[in-house]
């Protein structure tokens, strides 16, 4: 196994931070994860089903595959527990896949179609960087739509990870190296 990159621990982050909130989330009753609200994903489980919907557009791409989307979002978002499930299995296949990558295979051009339209053109290192930003920007949105119900809220930033996480990660991998 290559020595842990950057991009692995980005998709560590990205992969625990999420599972963070979605823990944070999964306080509340599904109607209140599913209720209706004037926001672009149309609900909170909405709005963690984008992250997902975009991680799995992205993971059809690695597979030079095609994905069944036309847009960054479902017509009719999934029940918020298959979205948590389905939210950490794609986590868990990221993290795995930069752990394993190489250099040679981070720095690999990936071309695709946005669904937009228009041609695409990204390395693996730079959109596991672009999972873990878009995920980030998506749980703050969360966050301020879990405030008002003033639930026990554990913190997902990075600083966190850095210190309390990714010390862990490191030393796991240390003692796994021949």
């Amino acid at each position: 196994m290559p020595k842990l990159s950057y991009t692995h621990k980005m998709a560590a982050y990205m992969a625990w931070a999420d599972d963070v909130m979605l823990k944070n989330a999964e306080q509340l009753s599904d109607e209140t994860l599913m209720e209706p609200r004037d926001t672009l994903f149309k609900s909170i489980s909405g709005t963690f089903d984008h992250t997902l919907v975009v991680a799995e557009m992205f993971k059809a791409h690695l597979e030079r595959r095609t994905h069944p989307y036309t847009a960054r979002h479902r017509d009719d978002p999934l029940p918020f527990r298959d979205v948590a499930r389905q939210l950490r299995e794609i986590n868990a296949f990221y993290v795995d896949q930069a752990k394993i990558w190489t250099e040679a295979e981070l720095d690999e051009t990936i071309r695709f179609e946005f669904v937009g339209g228009g041609a695409g053109a990204m390395t693996r290192r730079d959109i596991i960087l672009h999972l873990a930003n878009h995920a980030t920007y998506h749980r703050g949105f969360v966050s301020a739509l879990l405030f008002p119900y003033k639930i026990p809220f554990a913190p997902n930033d990075l600083t966190v990870f850095l210190r309390d996480i990714w010390p862990t990660i490191e030393k796991q991998s240390e003692t796994a190296l021949p």
